[in-house]
């Protein structure tokens, strides 16, 4: 009897889903002239055949949650364009998870033809000689059935035998960009503490609103998977598109870790931009002054024995409250 769970498709891809992790082998038994082989790992979809991954780590972005400056996404992007990654796979139907009304299809011209690119969660893979295989996973927070979401990528991480499942981002914070950009973050499994001690991260003690992609990172422990969170606090009366500053404090965490040259990080973008909009600061000096307190502050929590720094005064409290209803950074 045939295994009920691979069926072609009515198409002309000669197109196969596989179900379950258990029916790849029936995959190595196709025989014919088969144009494209894809499998089916819950609601995710690769196309074969699959590359042989080296204990592979993941580094994983969430948007929108995380990602504030397209932080994480710009540090994806500038790796998998060094590394000439190439995509692995994506939701067989995004629609399932997101609404198409929040996040929005897109619609271009390529050599003349229309095309519409539709949201998705997409992984992309770099195969390395001199080091670890690396998997990039661009995550699109689910607006529906996160929990069936999160068994998908957990299901994904167990068959990809993925060793470390690492989340990098942004997050907006009462810092200054007159200082070096804190990160914070968590980690279990293998040499953690010394990794975030050479990082320079922070452990957090964020409490609140989150993500239910987070339960990933909770459930991957449970499975023996390392996991690394690093989130760069960006300042908040600075929000820009892009961040350059953020994605190169990020860069510095990665190069370090997986030992890629250091020419990547690109500091000096970061610098050029917050030089530009520091004349803001200048001509504003409801902005002036809260640099001023947030630098006090910052200086006096980086030293250990040092007293703990004065609240923020209500008006500038009410400031930066004020900040996401009616400012807008020059271009």
């Amino acid at each position: 009897m045939a295994n009920p769970s691979l069926f072609p498709r009515k198409d002309p891809a000669n197109y196969y889903q596989v179900s379950a992790v258990s029916d790849r082998a029936v995959l190595d038994n196709i025989k014919g002239d088969w144009q494209t082989v894809a499998m089916r790992i819950g609601e995710f979809e690769f196309l074969e055949p699959i590359p042989n991954l080296k204990d592979p780590h993941v580094i994983a972005v969430l948007r929108p949650w995380i990602d504030v400056g397209s932080v994480g996404t710009l540090t994806l992007n500038r790796l998998e364009r060094h590394l000439r990654a190439k995509e692995l796979g994506r939701m067989a139907q995004p629609g399932l998870f997101y609404d198409f009304t929040r996040y929005r299809p897109r619609s271009l011209f390529n050599e003349g033809r229309r095309e519409v690119t539709v949201p998705n969660t997409i992984i992309r893979y770099a195969v390395r000689d001199d080091g670890r295989d690396i998997l990039f996973l661009h995550l699109l927070e689910p607006h529906l059935y996160g929990e069936d979401f999160t068994n998908t990528m957990l299901d994904v991480l167990k068959f990809l035998g993925v060793k470390r499942y690492s989340l990098i981002g942004g997050m907006y914070d009462m810092v200054p960009h007159t200082r070096p950009l804190l990160v914070s973050g968590l980690g279990s499994g293998g040499n953690v503490e010394e990794e975030t001690r050479q990082a320079r991260v922070q452990t957090s003690n964020y409490e609140g609103p989150t993500s239910i992609t987070y339960l990933i990172t909770q459930e991957a422990m449970q499975l023996g998977i390392e996991t690394r969170t690093f989130v760069v606090h960006l300042p908040q009366y600075f929000q820009v598109d892009e961040d350059l500053t953020g994605t190169a404090r990020l860069m510095e965490i990665v190069c370090s870790l997986y030992d890629l040259p250091e020419r990547l990080i690109e500091p000096n973008l970061g610098k050029e931009q917050y030089e530009k909009l520091q004349g803001m600061v200048d001509d504003a000096s409801g902005v002036a002054s809260l640099l001023g307190r947030l630098e006090e502050r910052y200086d006096k929590d980086q030293q250990a024995d040092g007293p703990e720094p004065p609240p923020l005064s209500p008006n500038i409290e009410e400031f930066l409250k004020d900040l996401d209803e009616g400012f807008s950074p020059p271009k």
